[in-house]
């Protein structure tokens, strides 16, 4: 079981209530609990998440966990006691499901009229396509942020679910919410609904590459652009071993140290030729299949070449600069990516692994005074 919340980070004192769901709402918890606010996740009995064991599930660590039917006839008004002590609840149904519960924001603001509402969807609230089952793929593809990423003579590239989840969905959902919990505690403030939609923050992320294309800087098609793998300079290249380097050598001076240690100096064409960007990528291309991913690491290593290994999840934590750094971190056994970013005055931690589904409950009626969570106070 969880002890009550006495982290050190910046959210530390904030209360968070996490109606439970999978993908961005959880990550998005997490990132708020890696901050040291006290996230309780409301599970449903049964449980109803990915199918993983859930002492693995890292997006659940920093958190506490109690369970709550809300089918049941009781159950809604558990979770309106919690919203009614809560500074934010996240939630990630379908929309009208948390209304028809009980839950939704117009219930939760009469209780606590400082509240911030999330909601986390991938169509938003509204438009003809909300009420539809979707994932993090789709919503990436409408907004044309997937039909830029991969080779212009194969398929779009599925980035796992980084970009719409995480990126266009969670991180956006956790802005909107402490922009919202700041205006909730200014003079005359109140709380508020945050509609965080995927498609909406994925397309947020695409704004540098609207404006190159307006200026007439960007081809809307895959691989012809300078960051997506079009330009011979900037993308990734296959070494003798069958492994690979990633190359970001833009700016002259760096590409110049670039193509002397890759030894291809005087023969490589000028770089701001484009009509013969395939003769220099295919002169890269040779010269990196001539040695090793770890030979090449070790010539480009500390050098302003911009050039990097590309590393497998296993690899990653033991890049010199990232154990420097303790980007990632052991705990319970499972090596996980260390909280970001960080604080000077409010250091962030993990400070408890996965919470098991319901084994709070007691701690957080009593920390909470709900005292009806607890079998005991029923």
């Amino acid at each position: 079981m969880t002890e009550a919340k006495t982290g050190t980070g910046p959210l530390a004192g904030v209360r968070v209530v996490e109606l439970a769901g999978i993908g961005p709402g959880p990550f998005a918890a997490m990132l708020l609990a890696d901050l040291g606010a006290d996230v309780v996740r409301v599970d449903r009995p049964g449980g109803g998440g990915l199918a993983i064991d859930p002492a693995y599930d890292v997006t659940n660590r920093n958190k506490r966990s109690v369970l709550v039917d809300l089918k049941s006839p009781e159950g809604p008004a558990r979770v309106l006691e919690l919203a009614e002590r809560a500074d934010v609840l996240i939630e990630g149904f379908r929309p009208g499901v948390a209304e028809r519960l009980g839950v939704g924001p117009e219930e939760c603001l009469a209780r606590n009229p400082g509240l911030v509402y999330g909601r986390m969807t991938g169509w938003g609230q509204e438009g003809p396509l909300a009420q539809t089952a979707g994932h993090d793929i789709a919503y990436i593809a409408v907004t044309g942020a997937l039909g830029m990423i991969g080779s212009p003579d194969g398929p779009p590239a599925v980035p796992a679910n980084l970009v719409g989840d995480y990126a266009g969905g969670s991180l956006y959902l956790v802005i909107g919410v402490l922009a919202a919990l700041r205006h909730a505690r200014t003079p005359g403030g109140a709380g508020q609904v945050v509609d965080a939609a995927i498609v909406d923050g994925t397309a947020h992320l695409t704004a540098m590459i609207h404006g190159m294309v307006a200026a007439g800087g960007w081809q809307d098609r895959r691989g012809a652009n300078l960051l997506d793998g079009g330009c011979p300079f900037y993308g990734t290249y296959e070494t003798s071993d069958g492994q690979y380097m990633a190359v970001g050598a833009l700016e002259q001076q760096f590409y110049d140290t670039f193509v002397t240690l890759l030894g291809i100096a005087d023969e490589a064409p000028a770089r701001k030729d484009l009509a013969r960007w395939g003769e220099l990528r295919e002169a890269v291309a040779a010269r990196f299949r001539t040695r090793t991913r770890a030979e090449w690491t070790e010539v480009f290593e500390g050098t302003d070449a911009c050039v990097a290994p590309v590393l497998s999840l296993g690899e990653a934590p033991h890049h010199p600069h990232l154990a420097a750094r303790s980007t990632f971190t052991d705990f319970g056994g499972i090596t996980q990516p260390a909280p970001a970013p960080r604080f000077s005055a409010t250091p962030t931690a993990v400070t408890s692994g996965p919470a098991r589904p319901g084994a709070d409950t007691e701690s957080v009626a009593r920390d909470w005074d709900v005292p009806g969570l607890s079998a005991k106070g029923a």
